[in-house]
């Protein structure tokens, strides 16, 4: 049974990337152990919300977080948990921000989220074994990320329409979304 969580298979998830704003010049300019330093802290801090949510940590990168809801630990209601983490992460992030100022780093979070079915398992090698997601699924919410400013939490129509009645949104101009060659309805 336990096995069978990293077999690969098909189900429906929410998945969420975040990113920080600002982190390439940041790192570029501080000293590899303040960044090293600062990513632990934040870390930290995003990690404590994964884990009030129930979300899986798919991986860090860098600044970046990738979460997955519905797998392996299945949720009611995961796309509304997701968008009740996000909002609480980006939260989180206005209050950090402020000590981030006062050390001159100018930081701020984009969260790009989408909902529907991906595929998901391992991947690596004997050793070294990952679980992850493939699919247009984890791509539309890199993308989503990507395009996102600070402080916006960007999704598109079809999750969107899952959680509208619980969360207001702004349509925003259509995005470009590099490698994705349909037009995508996003909101913030």
């Amino acid at each position: 049974e336990e096995n069978d969580l990293f077999k690969t298979h098909r189900r429906e998830i929410t998945i969420l990337f975040f990113d920080l704003r600002g982190f390439t010049a940041f790192s570029d300019s501080a000293e590899p152990e303040v960044v090293m330093e600062f990513l632990r802290h934040y870390h930290s801090e995003m990690g404590q919300l994964i884990f009030k949510y129930e979300g899986t940590l798919e991986r860090f990168m860098g600044d970046g977080i990738v979460v997955i809801f519905n797998d392996p630990i299945r949720c009611e209601e995961h796309t509304h948990k997701a968008a009740r983490m996000a909002l609480e992460m980006r939260d989180r992030v206005k209050e950090l921000r402020t000590a981030w100022r006062k050390k001159g780093y100018d930081l701020d979070l984009g969260v790009g989220f989408s909902a529907g079915y991906a595929t998901l398992g391992t991947m690596g090698f004997e050793g070294r074994m990952d679980y992850g997601t493939v699919g247009n699924l984890p791509n539309l919410a890199s993308r989503l990320c990507a395009e996102a400013k600070g402080g916006q939490i960007l999704t598109d129509q079809k999750t969107m329409s899952r959680i509208e009645d619980g969360f207001e949104s702004e349509p925003i101009d259509q995005p470009n979304l590099k490698g994705i060659h349909r037009p995508v309805a996003a909101f913030n």
